[in-house]
């Protein structure tokens, strides 16, 4: 029919489409493998190849919009795309093969008043067209039959799933105890101690002490997995000295920029229309005698300053306004002046001078862009060669001396960022590379191009004493500091027991009220926080870390604050808690419902339908 007779619009089309494929793809669709009907069964229900067809299809798309590459069969396979569209349809035949078994339905009055209610069979008048609602389905490739069978099926999913979910809530006391965990509070005194409260030095250490710290901390001083890999690498620095420049290309590029090298004097404006001269000159007159200003006559129009911004504007770009406004101080407010939009008063915000770059100026600057430019494709240019000497079996040092890369090697891990492994295309290829792999050129942020191979690889190791000698020293003195710091704390916690008084003890306190566990303390090592609510109130605590010690003295342990965030924050809770249970709940159903009514895939079928999607 044509479109005349059947107004339906491709808007509303495509969203009828989008939910038929979503929800209720399939049933009197066309055969799309071409050869297979049916992938199997599940209870009373087929399983109809165009319908699988679809949601692999629908997993898919889904997977390139992200990527923006298109996947390849064994792609396919190996992210499960076809299982995960295959466990879709299964789940929903299983329970269209419950609703069957327990009689479940929508019926034929709820089907009807379901089916009008969509806006896609609508026609001009706003109701139901029966025209409109078989045009529709054959444009989407579906009879009537078969579009509500599959609607009174959807339908009949969901009455099962709230029946199953209905009622269903977490105790409140998981949202409690969740509650309490990240908003109870403690009051706490704190003091530290560090390497400048000793009062005699640290002794230097023996020999004997540094190695048996260096042994005794093996993982501080290992080396992780590193790969010895050789390159070879041209950058377009390394091709500079064959750039030539002519005059008459600095020249064109300077005419390109020159909206970048002249800019004419320019004001900052702000620009407010009025409907007619008189208007304008009324608000004018308002703002010389002083009952007025700019900003109120903003406002009053119910507008605010980001509406009447104009920016920087030049004297061309004002118009018939121009000359008044340029010969206009900064603060002032000149007007009612012509503007396209009619009458304007116009405040000026600022004076921009003209800018005027001479050739010889910037003549350096642009033989640098041009000749940069010119380099990366140089080094683009030999791409291919060196592509066709990797595939005819030539070595990294066999390119580096038939062109004009460099041969070079780097021991990589993670920890390396220096050179070449400062590029990230080049630290994701060498965690890529295996024994074997050819070379084959790649590219760098800057233009340069890279090729590599994986020479050796060396496993974890303990680097040698003598390379981490001035580390074993650091750690050692660490490690002795927060000894002879640790005993006198213990000292310390005597006399705060026994008389609480901080200051007393020689120490500076410094006191926390009502923190809450995430809060921030500055000074204090990552797990302060979890250390202090794994106190109870009164305790004294010490606590080391980075060669210092912190003594710790829990005064308060709060609850949660009485406030409406808080009873916001345990709404969103429970809606979480009871969110999460009723998706288990369903899962078990769905679950528990696809075993009863044991499904049967023919694989060779649903493998046939994989080989026809490209």
């Amino acid at each position: 029919m044509s479109d005349k007779k059947n107004p339906v619009s491709r808007t509303a089309m495509w969203i009828l489409m989008g939910l038929l494929f979503v929800g209720l793809a399939g049933f009197g669709a066309t055969n799309l493998t071409g050869t297979v009907n049916t992938i199997g069964a599940v209870g009373n229900q087929r399983l109809h190849a165009n319908d699988y067809f679809r949601e692999l299809q629908q997993e898919i798309r889904s997977i390139e919009s992200q990527t923006r590459q298109v996947l390849s069969i064994d792609q396919v396979r190996q992210l499960g795309l076809e299982q995960r569209a295959l466990s879709r349809l299964v789940t929903r035949a299983a329970l269209d093969h419950e609703a069957a078994e327990i009689g479940l339905s929508i019926g034929d009055a709820n089907l009807q008043r379901k089916i009008i209610q969509i806006s896609a069979f609508r026609g001009i008048d706003g109701n139901f067209d029966r025209d409109a609602y078989r045009f529709t389905l054959q444009q989407a490739g579906l009879s009537e039959r078969g579009f509500e069978d599959n609607l009174r099926a959807q339908n009949a999913r969901n009455i099962i799933k709230d029946a199953v979910l209905s009622r269903l809530h977490m105790p409140t006391q998981m949202a409690d105890v969740l509650l309490d965990y990240l908003l109870s509070r403690r009051s706490f005194t704190w003091a530290v101690l560090g390497a400048r409260d000793l009062t005699t030095p640290v002794p230097k250490p023996t020999e004997a002490d540094l190695r048996e710290h260096y042994d005794a901390n093996t993982d501080d001083f290992t080396l992780p997995e590193t790969k010895e890999i050789a390159y070879v690498l041209l950058t377009p620095d390394m091709v500079l000295g064959e750039i030539e420049v002519d005059e008459s290309a600095l020249r064109a590029l300077y005419d390109d920029r020159t909206d970048q090298y002249n800019r004419p004097e320019r004001r900052l404006v702000e620009r407010l229309v009025f409907s007619d001269t008189d208007t304008a000159a009324s608000a004018m007159a308002q703002l010389e005698i002083g009952g007025s200003n700019f900003d109120l006559l903003v406002e009053t129009r119910g507008l605010a300053l980001g509406d009447v911004d104009m920016g920087d504007v030049t004297r061309a770009e004002l118009g018939e306004a121009g000359a008044g406004v340029f010969a206009a101080r900064v603060n002032d407010v000149v007007g009612p002046l012509p503007s396209p939009l009619g009458p304007a008063l116009f405040r000026i915000n600022g004076i921009l001078t003209a800018r005027v770059t001479s050739f010889e100026d910037v003549r350096a600057e642009l033989h640098d862009a041009l000749a940069a430019d010119r380099a990366r494709r140089l080094v683009a240019a030999q791409v291919q060669k060196i592509d066709d000497l990797f595939a005819g079996g030539a070595t990294l040092e066999e390119v580096a001396q038939e062109t004009d890369m460099e041969l070079g090697k780097i021991a990589w891990n993670a920890q390396v960022f220096d050179g070449i492994a400062a590029y990230t295309a080049f630290r994701e290829a060498a965690l890529a590379v295996t024994a074997g792999d050819f070379a084959q050129v790649a590219f760098l942020d800057d233009g340069s191009i890279f090729a590599i191979e994986l020479r050796d690889t060396l496993p974890p190791r303990a680097e040698p004493f003598e390379d981490v000698r001035d580390r074993v020293l650091a750690g050692w003195a660490q490690v002795a500091t927060e000894e002879v710091l640790q005993a006198r704390a213990a000292a310390l916690v005597t006399t705060l027991a026994r008389d609480g008084d901080f200051a007393a003890a020689g120490l500076a306190p410094r006191v926390e009220t009502a923190q809450i566990r995430s809060a921030f303390i500055e000074g204090t090592p990552p797990d302060f926080m979890d250390d202090v609510f794994a106190m109870a109130p009164g305790d004294v605590r010490v606590l080391s870390a980075d060669g210092r010690v912190f003594i710790v003295r829990l005064d308060e342990s709060l609850p949660p604050a009485d406030t409406p965030e808080t009873a916001q924050l345990r709404t969103a809770l429970s809606g979480e808690l009871d969110q999460a249970l009723a998706a288990e709940i369903h899962e078990i159903y769905v679950r528990d419902a696809r075993l009863r009514a044991r499904p049967q895939i023919d694989e060779r079928a649903v493998d046939a339908i994989l080989m026809s999607i490209r």
